[in-house]
């Protein structure tokens, strides 16, 4: 039992369902479209997740970044779940999108959140001011940021700009990204201790992603430390067991019933709202 007085974390789940890489040749149920990503939500909601991070796609199945598309998608989830998941869309480029266009679509959207790849979305020194206009915006307008993180580094590079004012969050929300999207990659927990060591920046909003098969264990390890976990088809299609999961909720069934059996709590979508919402 914890100490008197002290409580185990509630901590909250989050679901990446297709990312912007994987096809339905990879797993066919992956969900694309609005109507699939509309009960992927709400099959992940049942499970236990307070979060759906969303990709959409063109007309060829690849990764897109458009207003319209998002809204929706959006619109549908909102229509199924109502306000009982955190709806975050993605900016990332995968190569073909720049900072200009990253930035722009998050301010055409106007969505309830937004994750942001550091690295891709100021890749330099030379955008700083437009970046800082962007998430002031973001700021004023309520939009909460997420900041992806692939690197110790990455950190110490966002707590620099929170010091000097470029990041106007005093503490903003991050994902410890374990490993890399490259083939067979498979992260271990230990992944995560570089990102937690003495001396590294300490972001009390921490959420955990991870590759492989030990997807569940890596972010349930977050989760012990009072972090967040995501989990989903954009990073791993495979259970605990090594069995291919039928689905995303399966993938959030298994880190939720890890978390139960230790006695840790899910946190809801309106939680997870009302604690991004004081950003």
């Amino acid at each position: 039992m914890p100490p008197a007085g002290r409580a185990l974390p509630c901590v909250p789940i989050a679901v990446a369902p297709n990312g912007g890489r994987r096809t339905k040749a990879d797993h066919p149920a992956l969900p694309i479209g609005p109507a699939e990503l509309v009960r992927t939500a709400a099959e992940c909601l049942e499970a236990g997740a307070a979060m759906i991070h969303v990709h959409v796609r063109d007309s060829e199945d690849k990764h897109l970044l458009d207003a319209d598309a998002y809204h929706a998608v959006i619109d549908a989830i909102r229509a199924e779940v109502g306000e009982r998941m955190v709806v975050q869309i993605t900016s990332e480029a995968l190569g073909i999108y720049g900072p200009e266009e990253q930035m722009a679509v998050v301010r055409a959207v106007k969505p309830q959140a937004a994750s942001l790849a550091l690295r891709e979305i100021l890749p330099g020194t030379a955008n700083e001011a437009a970046f800082a206009d962007f998430l002031l915006w973001m700021k004023t307008e309520r939009v909460a940021p997420q900041f992806i993180l692939y690197e110790p580094g990455e950190a110490v590079r966002l707590d620099a700009l929170r010091r000097r004012g470029i990041v106007p969050f005093e503490e903003p929300p991050v994902l410890y990204v374990l490993g890399r999207y490259t083939t067979g990659q498979t992260s271990t927990p230990a992944d995560l201790l570089p990102f937690l060591a003495p001396g590294q920046p300490v972001f009390r909003r921490f959420m955990v992603c991870a590759f492989g098969r030990h997807e569940a264990a890596c972010t349930i390890a977050g989760g012990f430390l009072g972090g967040g976990l995501r989990v989903g088809f954009e990073n791993n299609l495979t259970l605990p067991s090594g069995d291919r999961a039928a689905a995303n909720a399966d993938l959030v069934d298994a880190v939720r019933s890890g978390l139960e059996a230790a006695g840790i709590t899910g946190m809801s979508g309106e939680e997870l709202a009302r604690d991004w919402s004081s950003l």
